[in-house]
């Protein structure tokens, strides 16, 4: 997508602080991060959000949720643990229209909604 922000991180025309990346999947800090550890994870491919994805996606979804379980892992939040999120569309808070997950821990959270 032409004017998607995480898709221009994806093809190296921003370059965010990247914690991960592979040909696949790119994760990096998010700029207002809401907890101490805040990573965004996304595919390189444009999913618009989780309502989009199709059944040959699979394999990539699952690799993303193996991504975020190696982050939280190197980021030392493994264990106390992490919440991964993913909004989608615009009831649900999605700011950018391209999937992503919120890998959020480093201090205890409460129970959501």
């Amino acid at each position: 997508m032409e004017n998607c922000i995480f898709c221009k991180m994806a093809n190296k025309e921003i370059e965010p602080k990247v914690v991960y990346e592979d040909a696949e999947i790119l994760a990096f800090y998010d700029i207002a991060p809401k907890m101490p550890v805040h990573v965004l994870i996304i595919p390189k491919k444009h999913i618009a959000s989780l309502a989009e994805a199709q059944e040959e996606d699979l394999a990539l979804l699952g690799k993303m949720q193996l991504v975020a379980k190696k982050i939280a892992e190197e980021l030392g939040i493994s264990e106390s643990g992490y919440r991964l999120v993913s909004n989608c569309r615009a009831d649900s808070g999605q700011e950018v229209p391209h999937l992503h997950y919120h890998l959020i821990g480093g201090k205890k959270m409460g129970i959501f909604c």
